[in-house]
Formats: C-alpha cells, structure tokens, sequence
C-alpha cells in the first residue's frame, strides 16, 4: 500500500535521465507504475534500473499514472502532448512534468482543457544513465517552472529527489536553456582540446594531468561567481 501522498509515477522516455528520476522519486516513497522504453539499449536500461516496473506504451503509462515525467528530448514533446490530448489520454487532476530546459510547462497547453497540473523541471546535471546520477542528484540544482499555485508541488518533487530547486520564470526557459547548453559544450570542448594537445606530446594519461587543474578552475570560477552573487545580496 502506498503511504498517504504518495503517487504512482509513470515514466515516458527511457534514456538517460527518466530511469534515474523514477529511482529517486521511488527512494521517497512514490510507486513506480511503469516506463516506456522503445529501443533495446533503453528497453536493457529500464529492467536494469528498474526491475519488475512494467514497461508499456506512451499513452499505457499516462493511463495509469497519477503523475507522467516525460524525459523525452525537447523537440519532441509538443507533437506528443498533442498526440495524447487527440486521443483523450489524460486523466483529470493528473500531474505532468517534462524535463526539456527550453520548454516551459506552457507546452502542455493543449491538455490543460483535460484537467492536467503542467510541471517543468530541469535538474542541470549531465546524465550517465547509471545510478552513479543517484549520488551527483543529491544537491544538484533544478530549475523548476509551472503555474504559481502549483509550484510548491514542482519544488517538493525537486527536493525528494535530493535536488535543491529554484524558481525559473516560464519565459526564461529558452534563455535558462542555452546558457546551461554553451557551458556544457564548451567545457566539454576546451577539456578535450587539451586532451588531444597533451596525447600529441606523448603523455599517455593526460586525464590525469587535467583532472584536477580542470576541477579546480571550474570550483575557484563558480567560488566566485558565488562571492558575487552574496555581494549583490548584501
């Protein structure tokens, strides 16, 4: 039996981050109902991470789900939330979160005539797919958008995962989603830069002459992006 507020959580998308979340969520108490998985690789992921949860079709797992967290990529979410509402597969009351940065919860705008409760929520970390994300989870920040009488629930999901949330403006999703994006490519492309630079001169484990250069000026430059925010707060 399922404690008193908890939910039965459906997942649609079993790539890096849907399995990962319904872990999390699953830790506080929620019951996983099931997943969608389509490809073998996602299919393997899913009874790997989540033993015994069936896996079902898109329009199954929002059926019997009393919260649906679509971690599906961004560009194709508003055909899918289009799809479901044509067919009429939402169910009044229900809670629907996406977890694509750019969009805001006005992407489900097409269900809303159908009683949902639209969530947004992007935790800003990079996925593995492993339950290593489990441990990196715990204090990472989510980005949390959704209608203000509703939020606090966006905010209490972010916090059962283990995340810290903060409130992102519906507007500033697009913004919110490139930034996150350049610093996630950049950095990845700078580290490899010097990767390939080092390998060049002959040192066979370069990663570990960058590993902790690398982290220290990442820490030292968000250390004191941190100073200058408390300035700007005093």
């Amino acid at each position: 039996m399922q404690k008193e507020g908890r939910l039965g959580i459906g997942i649609v998308g079993a790539g890096k981050v849907g399995p990962i979340l319904a872990l999390a969520l699953a830790g506080a108490g929620h019951a996983i109902t099931s997943i969608s998985a389509i490809s073998e690789q996602s299919r393997e992921r899913a009874e790997t991470l989540l033993p015994g949860v069936p896996i079902a079709t898109v329009p199954e797992v929002v059926r019997r789900s009393e919260l649906v967290i679509f971690a599906i990529p961004g560009d194709e979410l508003p055909a899918l939330v289009q799809g479901l509402t044509a067919t009429e597969a939402w169910q009044p009351g229900q809670i629907v979160l996406h977890t694509a940065p750019e969009h805001g919860y006005t992407v489900f705008a097409p269900a809303l005539a159908a009683g949902v409760i639209p969530l947004a929520l992007h935790p800003a970390l990079v996925f593995t797919g492993t339950s290593l994300d489990l441990s990196r989870l715990v204090g990472a920040t989510v980005a949390v958008s959704a209608p203000t009488p509703v939020l606090p629930i966006g905010q209490a999901l972010a916090v059962e995962m283990g995340a810290e949330p903060f409130v992102l403006a519906n507007d500033d999703r697009a913004g919110y989603a490139d930034a996150v994006e350049a610093a996630q490519q950049l950095s990845r492309a700078v580290v490899r830069q010097a990767i390939d630079s080092l390998r060049a001169l002959g040192i066979d484990r370069p990663d570990r002459v960058l590993g902790g250069l690398v982290r220290a000026a990442v820490e030292e430059e968000l250390r004191a992006a941190a100073g200058e925010a408390a300035d700007l707060d005093q």
